[in-house]
């Protein structure tokens, strides 16, 4: 194995440590709401700089790698692993945003027993999961089939949003659960944004072929975006 064979396997290993790391700071923080366990949402927040150390190291690294003049398919995979690097912090990231919605959350009584959310968790966790194992694998197939599942997740909000709006509706005295609510919803949304844009830059690494923003929109209507 050469020098540059073994810096790349390097940096394929950061993301994969970061990968673990995200995907288990997304776990810990709907476990933390879920138990109303403030120990749990502080460490949450506590271990994100691990994270953001990583994804610092990612890129010093690629900047080496791109100094040593690589082939294509090796010039693709270091611009791809800076970019997963970066959605991987930022799932890190709202991971620590739910973290601390869930210790606001702990200090009302609870509003309606947890269904939605520990389901939409599960679902962004599987295709954040299933992003990172078609990376490892250079499998786009795999990752083309995380990108449509994104769609469920923000009709899950949608219909999330609704339903808390009614519960403010009802009773006034419901309006900071609700927006705590809505927003662990919100954040939970933007994760599958994230492994949907991983799925996405695999596709670019294993086929040559950028294929962000030509996904059809189903709710495309010629009328302007509600803002």
């Amino acid at each position: 194995m050469t020098h540059f064979e073994a810096d790349i396997r390097g940096l394929r290993e950061r993301l994969l440590t970061m990968a673990s790391l995200a995907s288990t700071a997304v776990r810990q923080a709907v476990k933390a709401m879920i138990d109303r366990d403030d120990d749990l949402a502080n460490k949450v927040e506590d271990e994100d700089t691990a994270l953001d150390t990583l994804e610092k190291d990612v890129d010093e690294v690629a900047v080496l790698l791109l100094l040593r003049a690589p082939l294509a398919r090796d010039l693709r995979l270091i611009m791809v692993a800076t970019k997963i690097s970066h959605d991987l912090e930022r799932v890190g990231d709202e991971a620590t945003a739910i973290a601390r919605r869930a210790r606001e959350l702990n200090r009302e009584p609870l509003l309606k027993p947890y269904v939605d959310l520990p389901r939409m968790a599960n679902m962004v966790l599987e295709m954040l999961e299933t992003a990172i194992s078609a990376f490892v694998d250079s499998n786009s197939e795999r990752a083309r089939a995380v990108i449509p599942r994104d769609k469920e997740v923000d009709l899950l909000n949608k219909q999330l949003h609704r339903e808390l709006t009614s519960f403010i509706a009802e009773n006034p005295a419901n309006i900071s659960r609700c927006l705590n609510l809505m927003a662990i919803s919100k954040r939970l949304e933007r994760i599958g944004d994230h492994a949907k844009n991983i799925a996405e830059e695999v596709v670019y690494f294993s086929e040559a072929q950028d294929i962000r923003h030509t996904q059809p929109n189903p709710d495309a209507s010629g009328a302007p975006a509600a803002p």
